[in-house]
């Protein structure tokens, strides 16, 4: 897989792209991520890549040419399964849509700033524009991130117990259950008895309880998507 992330801001990535997960699975060769700066596309002498709006709306625009130069370069090299916006008012991001875009070779993901792109890349060159909730952030970078851990970890072979990742919450719009580890008592707080008893099936029981229960309690919302 490869993920090309186009962004004005490359600094606020260059560290998080180059460390845990994300870090090993490009070492191990499974996954390529590559952080463009927007500002080495744009034929303004001043490097500047947005404008005004027309109409006299507040705020300042990411003009077209430059995020049009950018993505033909990398279409030039590559296919591209999805060119994917980080916008406010996008499809809101979740653990499905985390599983499909793992599936893909070649992702990009275009980060918003300002008051927003010229919606004219939004209309002809964005297969798909995504939020990760419904707040305003000063810049789509760190949806970008959120949306590139949660992806990359589910590529095989990046965690080396792929089994974690399919328990995690939100796979079977369930949370997950409680997880405990040794000491089996500390300060008198115990572990469940059923996760020492080594019985498979009622340790499988107990963690689907929980898991409805917790979901039950904390995120009824998820239950009615069963």
């Amino acid at each position: 897989m490869r993920i090309d992330i186009i962004t004005v801001l490359p600094e606020m990535l260059d560290g998080f792209v180059n460390t845990s997960i994300l870090a090993r699975a490009q070492k191990k060769g499974l996954v390529e991520i590559h952080v463009h700066n927007l500002r080495d596309y744009t034929l303004d002498k001043h490097r500047r890549v947005d404008d005004y709006p027309f109409g006299g709306f507040a705020g300042m625009v990411m003009a077209c040419q430059p995020i049009d130069a950018c993505i033909s370069a990398l279409k030039a090299e590559r296919e591209y399964d999805e060119v994917i916006f980080t916008t406010p008012d996008g499809e809101q991001f979740d653990q499905p849509m985390a599983n499909e875009l793992s599936l893909k070779r070649n992702l990009i993901i275009l980060c918003g700033h300002y008051k927003g792109i010229d919606y004219r890349i939004r209309e002809h060159l964005i297969t798909k524009e995504v939020s990760i909730g419904d707040y305003v952030l000063t810049g789509g970078e760190l949806a970008a991130a959120v949306m590139s851990d949660a992806i990359v970890r589910l590529v095989p072979g990046v965690l080396s117990d792929e089994q974690s990742a399919l328990s995690d919450s939100f796979q079977d719009n369930l949370l997950a259950a409680p997880v405990y580890t040794r000491p089996a008592e500390y300060k008198g707080w115990k572990v469940p008895e059923v996760l020492l008893s080594g019985h498979e099936a009622k340790i499988k029981e107990w963690e689907l309880a929980q898991s409805l229960e917790r979901t039950q309690r904390l995120r009824p919302d998820l239950l009615e998507k069963k």
